[in-house]
């Protein structure tokens, strides 16, 4: 059976397209990953990392932590570990004690890694704001809800799978 690339009109409707479409942007956003990884000597799952620690979801207010990020990304203790070991040496972390209880460890995305992410991921971002141009802000906001609701759905997914 020989599968089919959908046409125009049913980009927008048709649940195959969306896949398609959605593995498009994955393809496309593991790319520059990847190229980020590699430029900067780490593992992929340390970029993971990386964004978990730059965007945490969980509480805008609590710092994260390594259990977080070792729940977030679905690791093991060791792995978080041996992660965050090679993200400090690189110099894109650091682990900060708790002021008011010296057992819990903050992860800090240090700011001269944060401003080099930056750097690099500005063409990404470029080009998010230029593919942004394009809609109304109405439109955005219904691309956001589908995004956030397509989160939402693939979370508790994952969530039902372990």
């Amino acid at each position: 059976m020989q599968s089919r690339s959908p046409d125009a009109s049913e980009q927008g409707s048709d649940l195959f397209a969306y896949a398609v479409l959605l593995r498009a942007l994955n393809r496309e956003l593991n790319r520059v990953t990847l190229d980020f990884a590699h430029k900067q000597g780490l593992h992929t799952t340390d970029v993971h990392a990386l964004a978990v620690i730059m965007d945490p979801s969980a509480s805008a207010d609590a710092p994260v932590t390594p259990t977080y990020l070792r729940e977030e990304l679905g690791l093991t203790s060791g792995a978080i570990t041996a992660c965050l070991d090679r993200l400090e040496r690189s110099g894109h972390v650091s682990r900060v004690r708790d002021t008011a209880d010296r057992r819990v460890v903050h992860l800090v995305y240090n700011p001269e890694a944060r401003a080099l992410a930056r750097e690099y991921f500005s063409p990404l971002a470029r080009a998010t704001e230029t593919a942004r141009s394009q809609f109304t802000p109405e439109q955005l906001s219904t691309i956001a809800d589908f995004l956030r609701a397509l989160n939402a759905e693939l979370g508790a997914a994952h969530e039902t799978r372990t």
